[in-house]
């Protein structure tokens, strides 16, 4: 999905042959309002009904929107609407099982079998580790790939309730992707076991978990998990997957998607949120570095970024940055940020599938890229770099695009 179980996803921010380089120079400096309103605007005028963000650099705020929420009943977008965040939903649901972790209530490296052991028996329960499930080394399939397999699924899933433990055995009944540990492999499976392996350690809901621990303290009030409720509740655009036109999708039942992919929130919340995480408010230090230990997601190309706990880093033209993109049907959304959170950037677009069939990249892709870089770097670092801003790979290669849907 999404990134979670998101049929596409955003874009990185530059070649897969870049080499990472320093993070930003202390200090914040601020946006440049009107680059970034210049870049804002381009991203419809490539073709995406609407967008929005909310950039941040040191005490300097600023969000804004372009665009149509709705393609029919045409209306403004508005920066403090609520977006699909696919995958980034793993971001949330990885901190609250590392705060088990923090509370000696669950180990890293304890076998997932050891928890659950009726959903992960026998000899595959004992080599999967739940660091395995939280940086995609474990091997498991991906089950959306099972799932989104044609168009008429959409519709399918769209009213169609899921139980996790259905969704677990669709991944585990799919070949591995590897041995157990031994590389790279994004799969939402591995999320919905770490949902499963809240509820099992505290004995309750693990949405209930994440709005106790993380989306409550931070009076995260425009985030939440709509559970079986297709509905996103409060302000919010329509949701356009391409091969369907002008069709709004944006009423859909997430459960399919749950701890992997299913939570809603503002682009305000999410740069909230991660300040919070990499200020060290969320975890203790031991663990936030352990969450920020990542594996290549690219092994033949470890520059270009690597995957910690439920979290990634990327490199930019002003050095690397972390996050997760996320991706459900119509909603695409980045979320970026410096090591120290001063500098951020959120961003999502009402439109998804834009891509298919395309061998390079989608204007909206170069529009989207080059507004989110804006955003993330000094106009003084990008002066002499503005060629690496719009020479971009294949939007399938974040980890969020890894269920793309076949032909009709």
């Amino acid at each position: 999905m999404v990134t979670s179980v998101a049929l596409v996803t955003t874009i990185a921010v530059v070649p897969a042959s870049a080499t990472a380089r320093p993070g930003p120079p202390p200090g914040p400096s601020v946006p440049d309002r009107a680059a970034l309103r210049a870049a804002l605007a381009a991203v419809p005028e490539a073709g995406a009904p609407g967008v929005l963000v909310a950039v941040r650099d040191g005490r300097h705020d600023w969000r804004d929107a372009a665009g149509q929420a709705y393609l029919i009943k045409p209306r403004p977008m508005q920066p403090q609407m609520r977006h699909r965040i696919g995958s980034i939903t793993k971001t949330f649901v990885a901190t609250t099982v590392l705060q088990l972790v923090d509370e000696g209530r669950l180990g890293l490296d304890d076998p997932i079998g050891a928890w659950l052991p009726d959903i992960v028996p026998g000899e595959l329960g004992t080599q999967v580790t739940v660091r395995m499930l939280l940086n995609h080394t474990s091997g498991i399939g991906n089950y959306t790939n099972a799932m989104l397999d044609s168009y008429a699924s959409i519709d399918r899933m769209r009213v169609t309730t899921y139980a996790p433990a259905e969704l677990v055995a669709t991944g585990l009944a799919m070949p591995p992707t590897n041995a157990p540990g031994a590389g790279f492999s994004y799969s939402n499976t591995n999320y919905v076991l770490a949902g499963l392996l809240i509820e099992k350690v505290t004995g309750k809901n693990a949405a209930a978990e994440v709005q106790r621990r993380i989306l409550r303290p931070l009076k995260l009030n425009g985030t939440s998990f709509p559970g079986t409720d297709p509905t996103i509740r409060g302000p919010h655009s329509g949701a356009y997957f391409a091969p369907f036109g002008v069709r709004d999708l944006s009423e859909f039942n997430m459960s399919w998607g749950w701890t992997a992919g299913e939570m809603i929130a503002t682009t305000a919340d999410l740069n909230t949120f991660f300040r919070a995480l990499l200020g060290g408010d969320l975890l203790s230090p031991a663990t936030l570095d352990e969450m920020l230990t990542g594996v290549p997601m690219l092994p033949e190309v470890p520059e270009a970024g690597r995957y910690g706990l439920g979290i990634y880093s990327l490199p930019t033209p002003c050095g690397e940055f972390w996050g997760h993109d996320g991706a459900v049907i119509g909603h695409l959304t980045i979320s970026l940020h410096s090591r120290d959170g001063a500098r951020q950037v959120s961003t999502g677009i009402n439109i998804s599938h834009y891509h298919v069939g395309l061998p390079d990249p989608h204007p909206i892709d170069i529009a989207w890229n080059t507004m989110l870089v804006t955003g993330l770097c000094p106009t003084s670092e990008l002066s002499s770099r503005s060629a690496e801003v719009v020479r971009l790979p294949r939007v399938s290669q974040l980890p969020g695009n890894d269920a793309p849907v076949a032909a009709p």
